[in-house]
């Protein structure tokens, strides 16, 4: 086939065709990689709790929490004097919602019932080495206390528990009240608690499983556990 010999202006018509799909070609693959590349903030913009340093309140002098369990509601009344860094910790935490939608993972007749592992375990990562210096204890581990657990000096993260009986063996081992339940003592006595302690004491919820996988693992193996499903701030005057 003759090919026939192309015109000078039809050449420059051709170049300028050429340059400006190169250019929208570039500009749409540069958009493309926008689009499926990471996003480094994703995730904190969809959990807030995992930027830990934005919760360090100070507390009133005194709030009380309201607890809103599948079993009941159960208001805790915070004396900050009691426990100053304790205080400030449980007030930020409840503030920022970590404790909604949260287990009561370890349940101990006769003992104790204790929560406070968040139900994402990438919040849990970044809070288990938020610790709180300790408090002196300045009231006593009595039925119905709330104070912030720990397994050693200074430890203390974002897990509390509610005394069922007078744990005052616990005042001497540092473990320092915030706070009190004043109502619905009876719905924290139902909190379910067939499933007993966790290893190596018994064959409940596995701590170090349920930090690491939060709810899917409790939810899936322990389905009958007391869940939080909202805990609120009420200030007081």
């Amino acid at each position: 086939m003759p090919r026939f010999p192309e015109n000078s202006s039809r050449r420059k018509r051709l170049i300028r065709l050429s340059t400006a799909l190169i250019t929208t070609l570039a500009v749409l693959g540069g958009c493309t990689k926008d689009e499926v590349s990471p996003d480094p903030d994703a995730e904190l913009r969809r959990d807030p709790l995992l930027r830990a340093g934005n919760y360090a309140e100070t507390a009133p002098a005194r709030f009380q929490v309201s607890l809103e369990t599948s079993a009941g509601n159960v208001l805790i009344d915070v004396h900050r004097r009691w426990a100053p860094l304790g205080a400030d910790r449980f007030y930020s935490l409840v503030r920022g919602g970590y404790y909604n939608d949260a287990r009561i993972y370890r349940v101990v007749e006769g003992f104790m019932a204790q929560f406070g592992l968040n139900g994402n375990p990438y919040v849990n990562q970044v809070w288990k080495s938020e610790f709180l210096v300790d408090d002196p204890v300045i009231e006593t581990n009595s039925r119905g206390r709330v104070a912030f657990a720990k397994g050693g000096r200074h430890t203390r993260t974002t897990e509390v528990f509610i005394s069922y009986k007078d744990n005052t063996a616990l005042d001497n081992e540092g473990f320092s009240p915030f706070g009190e339940v004043v109502e619905g003592m009876d719905v924290v006595d139902a909190f379910y608690a067939g499933y007993g302690d966790g290893p190596p004491r018994g064959d409940g919820p596995y701590q170090a499983m349920a930090a690491a996988r939060g709810n899917d693992y409790l939810d899936t193996e322990f389905p009958y556990l007391t869940r939080i499903t909202r805990a609120s701030i009420n200030e007081q005057n």
